[in-house]
């Protein structure tokens, strides 16, 4: 049996970075919306773990659906030989969660196909701060500490212009620029990191907002037509994509 999950991405629509911790982790506030936009994780039994990739170039070594399969692997207490595809849609470095989305899809996918009683809850927060959320694979949330404390909030029904500069940026780097700069958000902090995207940003013109730790840039829209003509002239990756329910 193959099982086929999407790892959908997401938008932080406002984001607060409170303190740098004595673990070396922030406390945010941040709202985040998943949107249609997706990557495709496949996933079957196996003799061995593998996986192979498609679409948008990825770096293979540490991939999170790897972390997730061997977290999993932690809790039940025994090997779980499975087979991975991924195929990437979402931008890679671009703070979109790509890469903790799929990590959730693998812990949901694991669970499934081998049929195991865990708290995936608990395995979520310890594979990446944003992972709990994607558990839910859609909607809006208000999300606090680390990412971990989430309330459930009614999910939107924008459109949404995206734009990514090709540029990718380490969530963790960012975060030490931020130690450095602060600032409003996190995006002063990006800039500092790689000054090519406060040109970027200047090139899109008024109304874009960078989600998470960057690179990547979302404007609001209120129908799919507004959205295409916000990237119509763009020469960049560029996509339209909604809010996913």
């Amino acid at each position: 049996m193959t099982i086929a999950l999407p790892a959908r991405a997401k938008l932080n629509l406002d984001l607060e970075v409170v303190r740098r911790r004595p673990d070396g982790y922030h406390d945010i506030r941040t709202t985040v919306q998943a949107i249609e936009l997706h990557d495709l994780l496949l996933i079957a039994r196996a003799d061995e773990t593998a996986l192979t990739l498609s679409g948008l170039s990825v770096r293979n070594n540490d991939n999170s659906v790897l972390k997730a399969h061997a977290a999993v692997e932690h809790a039940a207490g025994r090997k779980l030989p499975a087979a991975f595809h991924l195929h990437k849609r979402i931008p890679p470095g671009s703070g979109m969660g790509g890469a903790s989305s799929d990590a959730a899809a693998a812990l949901r996918g694991m669970r499934a196909i081998f049929q195991l009683d865990l708290d995936l809850e608990e395995l979520a927060a310890d594979v990446g701060s944003d992972v709990p959320f994607f558990l839910h694979s859609g909607g809006a949330a208000r999300l606090e500490g680390r990412g971990e404390r989430i309330t459930p909030l009614a999910a939107g029904t924008t459109w949404f212009a995206l734009a990514w500069p090709g540029i990718e940026l380490s969530t963790k780097d960012v975060y030490k620029a931020w130690d450095q700069v602060h600032g409003d958000g996190l995006r002063p902090a990006a800039e500092h990191l790689e000054p090519r995207l406060g040109e970027f940003a200047r090139r899109l013109g008024p109304g874009w907002r960078m989600t998470g730790s960057g690179s990547a840039f979302f404007k609001l829209a209120d129908t799919e037509q507004e959205a295409k003509a916000a990237v119509a002239g763009l020469d960049c990756w560029k996509a339209v994509s909604r809010a996913a329910a």
